[in-house]
């Protein structure tokens, strides 16, 4: 699935996506400062989510509640220097909770991802919008 977007269309593009069904999983690919963190929060409120969302940047993972209790998990692992961390950390026990996992720089943990799972591909485009292409991986 591919969309095309202005980030005043954030809030539809997440609704697009969410009605295609993602995995629980879903690994956000793209260039620093493209939207990453941005589309996630906007996912966050979609979903339910009424607290203020943020980077985990420097904490690695924050853990968001929905309204109904669903726990949501949104990693940034671009600081991991190995896999080992990931694992120190018990994240492969986050991946196959069952809850959701928005995961930025996916890439540094290649032998954590589950089998099932969703990527997310942002690009900005030189117009200013943003292209999203959806894949699912079963």
């Amino acid at each position: 699935m591919e969309i095309l977007f202005s980030i005043e269309q954030i809030d539809q593009a997440v609704q697009k996506v969410l009605s295609a069904n993602p995995k629980k999983v879903i690994l956000f690919n793209g260039e620093m400062g493209v939207g990453k963190t941005t589309f996630i929060k906007s996912l966050c409120t979609a979903l339910d989510v009424e607290e203020a969302t943020s980077s985990p940047t420097f904490s690695l993972v924050n853990e968001y509640y929905t309204t109904t209790g669903d726990l949501i998990y949104h990693f940034d692992v671009y600081r991991l220097k190995s896999e080992e961390e990931a694992y120190d950390m018990g994240m492969d026990e986050y991946l196959y909770s069952g809850a959701w996992n928005f995961i930025e720089w996916a890439e540094k943990i290649p032998s954590l991802i589950p089998e099932q799972y969703s990527v997310i591909e942002l690009t900005k485009l030189t117009d200013g919008s943003r292209k999203l292409v959806l894949t699912n991986y079963e």
